[in-house]
């Protein structure tokens, strides 16, 4: 059963038409007590099949355990994007980027493919310059309509410096960790742990935030 009516596909198709390069979306699942798998499968393999540079590669969480430790994936459902060359771009889905953030997901596809607004000369030195680990999660509702821009904008930073991860994270997908990281609004974002902030705020935030880690 299609997720999406015809319109919204053409819709769709309109703005994957504008991809440059192939795009792979790794997919992580699990059969058991994972009530979102499936529909965020049929999610992804519905966007796979509007445009042929996308592809879908799926992995069990459990038995293909060496390939999730290999991308560092701990939870299920999870979606990673892989450049046309194969590369790991940092971008992490954890849950179904539905709702608003469906903005997100194919911002970040577009921009997986080589399909980016250039960054000031600025922003683009400060985020050359981050040489340590940086692991950014943002924690979203689909319901809300500024978290696109924050997961964007992380995911962005990912895009553009090899040592930044950017999950997306899905409240009510994962209640146990808006629990742990204290979420009573979205989109709140956590850096290494051990900083945080709320609300989308723009990429020199971030920054300041990440020369600080």
């Amino acid at each position: 059963m299609a997720l999406f009516d015809d319109t919204v596909r053409n819709q769709l198709k309109t703005i994957l038409a504008r991809m440059g390069d192939p795009v792979t979306m790794v997919f992580f699942s699990q059969e058991i007590e994972c009530f979102t798998c499936r529909d965020t499968r049929s999610f992804i393999e519905e966007i796979a099949s509007l445009n042929e540079k996308l592809k879908v590669q799926t992995y069990n969480l459990v038995t293909d355990k060496e390939k999730a430790a290999q991308h560092d994936i701990d939870k299920v459902p999870a979606i990673l994007l892989l450049d046309g060359k194969g590369g790991d771009t940092g971008i992490r889905f954890y849950g179904i980027p539905g709702g608003y953030e469906i903005n997100s997901f194919l911002n970040a596809l577009l921009e997986t493919s080589g399909k980016r607004e250039p960054l000031p000369k600025a922003v683009a030195e400060r985020i050359a310059a981050i040489d340590r680990d940086v692991h950014i999660q943002v924690f979203v509702s689909l319901g809300c309509p500024y978290c696109p821009n924050a997961v964007s904008t992380a995911h962005r930073l990912a895009l553009e410096n090899g040592k930044i991860r950017a999950d997306m994270v899905e409240t009510a997908t994962f209640p146990h960790l808006a629990v742990k990281y204290n979420v009573s609004g979205v989109p709140k974002v956590v850096m290494n742990e051990k900083h945080d902030f709320t609300g989308a705020q723009p990429i020199t935030t971030f920054l300041d935030v990440m020369e600080k880690l």
